[in-house]
C-alpha cells in the first residue's frame, strides 16, 4: 500500500517514514502543502496523512482542494493543536480521523488499517468523467449508449475513474483491483484491452493511454471532471 505523508518537521517525518515502511508501506513525504498537493494529484494513495500547519498551504485547504478534484482517497489529518475548531474544520473540510500531536506511532498505524480496510462510506456509487458514466452497482459503463462489465472490469473501470489523469503503474492496478490473487501484468494488459474496446463502443470520450508493463492514465477532455 502507498501512503502520502505531509509534514514540514523534516525530523519528525524522516521518523514517521522509516515506522511506515517498516510496517509495510510506500512513503512519499512531502514538506509542505503545494508539495503535497501535487504528488495527490499525479499518483494514486490508499491513504494520506497532512499535518494541519504547513508552509505555503496548510492541511486544511490542501485536504478542500483534493476534494475538489474529486479525490475521496481516506485522509487522516495531524495537529499540534487541541481547540476543537481546528477538528471541526479538518473534518468538514473532509477529513476521516485526526490525530493530537504527540501522538504514539502505533495508534496512527492502527487509524491507516482501519481507514483502508473498510469500504469507504462516502465513495460515489456512480462515478463519471468527461462523457463516461459507470454505475459500480449495476456494473454498467454508458456513454451516447450503454453496455455491461464483468466484475473485474468493473473494478478496474472503478480504479481508472477514482484516479483520472494520474498515472497507476502496472504494479498499481495489481495491488488494488486483483489484491492477492494469482494475477500477472498479462492480466492487466487483457483487461486494459477489454475496458478499451467497450470505451469505444459505448463512444466515448475517454481513452486509457499507457503500453503493457507500464503505466495506464485514463484520459479525457480538459473539461472532465469526477462526479
Amino acid at each position: 500500500m502507498r501512503l502520502l505523508l505531509a509534514e514540514d518537521e523534516r525530523d519528525l517525518s524522516n521518523v514517521e517514514k522509516k515506522i511506515l515502511e517498516h510496517a509495510g508501506y510506500e512513503v512519499d513525504a512531502a514538506f509542505d502543502g503545494e508539495e503535497a498537493l501535487q504528488y495527490a494529484r499525479n499518483h494514486a494513495y490508499d491513504c494520506m496523512i497532512f499535518d494541519i500547519m504547513m508552509p505555503k498551504k496548510d492541511g486544511v485547504t490542501l485536504l478542500r482542494e483534493i476534494r475538489a478534484d474529486g479525490d475521496v482517497t481516506p485522509v487522516i489529518m495531524l495537529t499540534a493543536k487541541t481547540e476543537v475548531d481546528d477538528r471541526i474544520d479538518g473534518l468538514d473540510a473532509g477529513a476521516d480521523d485526526y490525530l493530537t500531536k504527540p501522538f504514539a506511532m502505533g495508534e496512527l498505524l492502527a487509524r491507516i488499517k482501519a481507514l483502508t480496510r473498510r469500504e469507504r462510506s462516502y465513495t460515489p456509487k456512480v462515478l463519471s468523467f468527461g462523457s463516461v458514466t459507470l454505475n459500480t452497482e449495476e456494473q454498467e459503463l454508458a456513454s451516447q449508449n450503454t453496455i455491461r462489465l464483468g466484475g473485474k472490469e468493473t473494478k478496474l473501470m472503478k480504479f481508472l475513474l477514482l484516479n483520472a489523469g494520474k498515472a497507476l503503474t502496472t504494479s498499481d492496478i495489481l495491488s488494488h483491483v486483483w489484491d492477492d490473487e494469482d494475477a500477472t501484468e498479462e492480466t492487466v494488459w487483457i483487461y486494459v484491452s477489454y475496458l478499451r474496446r467497450k470505451l469505444d463502443s459505448i463512444g466515448a470520450d475517454v481513452s486509457i493511454a499507457g503500453q503493457k508493463g507500464g503505466s495506464f492514465v485514463l484520459k479525457g477532455t480538459p473539461e472532465a471532471a469526477i462526479a
